[in-house]
This record gives structure tokens, sequence and C-alpha cells, in this order.
């Protein structure tokens, strides 16, 4: 049976392949580093956060890159103000 205005068939949808969490990964990853990275070694975690959002963001163009790219910033630059704070 098919619809009238054309040949998709009727109740039969094809299912969407890539769509999900699955092409947010580069950005997830790089959301958690960067949030490690306000606590916890700033120039390893949230530099390696940026670098991450800045590949998902315009490579990969991943939704969740923007983002991952302000957690990576305030990861990397507000953990090395909390680590002088602290040690000072």
């Amino acid at each position: 049976m098919t619809a009238q205005y054309g040949n998709q068939p009727i109740g039969q949808h094809k299912a969407r392949t890539g769509a999900g969490a699955g092409e947010n990964v580069l950005s997830i990853i790089a959301i958690v580093m960067g949030a490690i990275g306000l606590l916890f070694l700033p120039i390893v975690f949230g530099l390696g956060g940026l670098i991450l959002a800045v590949i998902a963001k315009f490579a990969r163009h991943e939704r969740l890159s923007t983002i991952a790219l302000v957690v990576g910033a305030v990861g990397l630059i507000g953990g090395m103000i909390l680590g002088a704070v602290v040690a000072g």
C-alpha cells in the first residue's frame, strides 16, 4: 500500500542513523574534561577539553560543541585562577 501523493510506503519509516548522543561523543568528552580541569590539572584537562571541543566544532560540526568550548575555556582559565588563589 502506498501513500496518495507519492511512492513512500505507509507505516514504514527509515531509521535515522547517527542520531542522539552518538554524534556528540567528542563534545561530551570535552565537557567532562573541562569540568575536571576546573579542579584538577587545568593545563592538562582544560586544554585537552578545549582541543577536543575545537575538533568537534570545526571538523565534526557537533551540536554540543559550543557548550564544550565554553566549559573547556572555563575549566582552563578558571582552574588556573582557582589554583593561584588556593596557592597564594
